[in-house]
């Protein structure tokens, strides 16, 4: 008994100090939740979005994204565009965070997988309406929040940082 104890204690220590690399930060593509009509065509729950469904200067932010562990997907305004408007929109991969938290928003992949710049500007920030707001909804339309926002109960997600303008 002893002996398995001593083990399991050494294991957790031992992957105690390991770093853990997470989909943080790694590129993505933006999806919709698919119509009636397009599932019934295509077979599909979400759709592909395309650069010319974003406006410009423009967060956005996309649950559902199979290429994120966590399957949420952002672009913040100052993210890469393509010049073309069919393509389809990238983004990157997020998750949700604790407001005031210094914590949660540190990208750990290598940096030929992140946007540049990406690291120094992420943080934890609201990206959906305020949480009075998403309350209210969800107290109004249980079932239009759950198809609108999925099972996410928080505005704050980890994405880059806007810069505010210096006067």
């Amino acid at each position: 008994m002893f002996v398995r104890t001593a083990l399991f204690l050494s294991a957790a220590l031992m992957l105690g100090g390991c770093d853990v690399t997470t989909e943080l930060g790694k590129p993505c593509q933006l999806v919709r939740r698919a119509t009636a009509e397009e599932q019934e065509a295509q077979g599909r729950k979400f759709m592909e979005i395309q650069e010319k469904d974003i406006a410009v200067d423009q967060d956005f932010i996309s649950f559902g994204s199979l290429d994120c562990e966590d399957l949420v997907c952002v672009r913040d305004d100052l993210s890469p565009r393509s010049d073309n408007p069919e393509a389809f929109a990238l983004g990157y991969c997020s998750k949700e965070c604790v407001q005031g938290s210094t914590t949660g928003c540190e990208i750990t992949r290598t940096v030929g997988d992140v946007e540049e710049g990406l690291k120094d500007r992420m943080t934890c920030r609201p990206l959906l309406l305020d949480q009075d707001t998403l309350d209210a909804i969800k107290i109004a339309d249980e079932g239009f929040y759950r198809r609108t926002f999925g099972e996410n109960n928080s505005p704050y997600f980890c994405a880059g940082a806007v810069p505010t303008a210096q006067n």
